[in-house]
This record gives structure tokens, sequence and C-alpha cells, in this order.
């Protein structure tokens, strides 16, 4: 495994995160592919044996039960200031005004529930889950800084929204002397690539550590694209993601056949021409089978050549923004 900086922290990161979105008690929320504590633990622990040192998860996940099981899981096989405890806070978590949200109402409540069921005292990455049109900017950013000052959260990060309401945010965080988000957790892969065009430059300019969600499209870049799994037939938000169906199968397609000259699976080529952009840090993997953390690693090693680079770039076509609040 090879580490890398996180952005402008002194924090050592994995080239791979584990996503934990798929561990979670599946009648809660709206997960119904996630899998129970017994089978997800021995994913983390392969995950750890691998050398992955960040676990991305979030409060909304199976409502809460992602984050209990990363936190027994990693108490039981790490030592907790080995390892990067990520989560996020916006979605609704229980009923009434302030069950969601980026409120300072709501993140003081929700970092407790979550420190709660992570059973530690500290959050490596808080991250805002999308941006709250009805909370002001300063109020989050505020909350958020008082929560480093309170030692509650090391890090503040962000995920997927416009270029411009993340300067926003940076902006008022400096005009006001609060701590600035130092990641971007964005929708990127090689059929949706529109992040280029501002995110993830702005990101590089501001030294922003990028850990990117969905890397190889919710598996549509991993298996035939007509292939059905449990996941993809309850999964309406994936369907909403990705929609664009002759040109992203042309990309798909692409994938296949590089994969096929190199003979190696798709995910490791789909992965590998994510890790080669110099914005990305640490792209986040899903694992719900052995192979997805074993062909994650490999990637990590897999340089693609500019010919490959470019049969895979050639069929995309811009698509409309998915994936923001």
């Amino acid at each position: 495994m090879k580490y890398v900086p996180f952005g402008n922290t002194g924090l050592s990161i994995s080239a791979i995160t584990l996503g934990c979105m798929s561990y979670g008690e599946s009648g809660k929320g709206t997960h119904a592919w996630s899998m129970d504590e017994a089978t997800s633990r021995p994913f983390i622990e392969q995950a750890l044996e691998a050398g992955i040192n960040c676990f991305d998860t979030a409060n909304v996940y199976s409502l809460g039960s992602s984050e209990e099981i990363i936190g027994r899981a990693l108490a039981d096989m790490t030592n907790r200031e080995d390892v990067i405890i990520a989560t996020k806070v916006r979605g609704r978590m229980r009923e009434g005004r302030f069950g969601e949200g980026l409120s300072r109402k709501a993140i003081m409540h929700e970092v407790d529930e979550s420190l709660r069921r992570l059973g530690t005292d500290y959050i490596d990455l808080y991250q805002i889950h999308r941006w709250d049109h009805r909370t002001p900017i300063e109020e989050t950013m505020e909350a958020l800084h008082d929560l480093i000052k309170m030692g509650k959260v090391l890090h503040i990060g962000a995920s997927s929204m416009y270029a411009w309401q993340f300067s926003k945010a940076q902006y008022v965080a400096d005009a006001n002397g609060w701590t600035r988000f130092v990641s971007m957790q964005p929708h990127y892969n090689l059929i949706n690539r529109e992040e280029e065009r501002e995110m993830l430059p702005l990101c590089v300019d501001m030294n922003i550590a990028v850990i990117p969600w969905s890397p190889m499209a919710r598996g549509k870049l991993t298996r035939a694209w007509d292939e059905s799994t449990n996941r993809t037939e309850s999964d309406e938000f994936g369907r909403y993601l990705y929609g664009m169906e002759e040109s992203d199968r042309a990309v798909a397609d692409a994938v296949a056949a590089v994969a096929e000259g190199r003979g190696v699976p798709r995910a490791q080529v789909a992965l590998a021409w994510v890790l080669r952009n110099p914005a990305v840090t640490s792209p986040i993997i899903g694992a719900t089978k052995p192979h997805h953390i074993d062909d994650a690693v490999a990637a990590v090693e897999l340089v693609l050549t500019d010919d490959e680079v470019k049969t895979l770039e050639d069929p995309y076509v811009p698509h409309p923004i998915v994936g923001f609040a």
C-alpha cells in the first residue's frame, strides 16, 4: 500500500479508502443491500491487512448502524491512533425540523451521536454531506470550527457541491478566522468526469485532498453492462446517477477492452484511471466481495499507457450535474 499526504494536513492516508455504505442493518435507512455486522467485519479486517488506514462512513448510512459496525470492528482489530475515521453530517436522521441539515443545532447534536456510535472521543475527518440551502454557510462553518476547538473533530471536509459554493465556504472561514475544509469528496469516474471542469482544478490550487466517491460508477465499470446485482435492482440513486445509456455503455466497453488487453479485471483499469489524476488523493471503494479489495490494492500499482488512456477517454460526452443537494 502507498501512503500519501492528505492535502494541507499532517495526515498520511492510504492511496485507497474503504467506503462503508454497504455495512449496516438492511432494515434501517435506504440501503436495502447493506450487509449485517457478521458479514461486514471480514472486509474491514481484510482492508486493515492490506494497509488501508482510512474508513469513510456517514451518520445516515443505515441510520447510524454503519457507524456502529465500523466503530466496534476498528476497536477490536486495530489501535485507534493508527486509523483515520471519516464520517458525515447533513442527512435526515430523525423526524422534526432539526432532524437533518447543517444548522448549528443539528451539527452539535449529530456529532455527539456519531461519536457515541463510533465508540470514540474524536473524529479524524468530519464532512458535510452536501450543501444545505436552508442554513447560512457562516453558521455551518462556525459550528464546525467550534467542534475542532472542542477536540471532537480533527479536520473538516465537504462533499459534492458547486465549486463556487466550496470557494464561498473557504472564504467565509478565512474571513472569520475559522477552520477551512481540508478535503473534498466529489463524484468522479470514467462515466462522469464533470468535476474536471472546475472542482478538481480548484482543489489542486488550494492543496485540498480529493477522495472521490463511486470511482467505479457503482460497479457499472466492473462488469458486463447489462449484468444485474442485488444492489442494482434496488438502487434508485444509482439509476439517477447513470442515465446516459449509450455513451456510458461505450465507456464501459472501452474499460473492458483495455482490461482484456492487460489481462486484469475491469475494476483495476477503472480505478487506475482515477488514481492517475494528480488531483486525486484516495478514491473511496466499496467492498462486498474479497476480490474488491484485492483489485483496489492492485490498481494502485497499475500504470496505464497513453494509448490506453485515450481509448478510455475518447467515448466520453458531457453529462448533466448529478449527485449534488
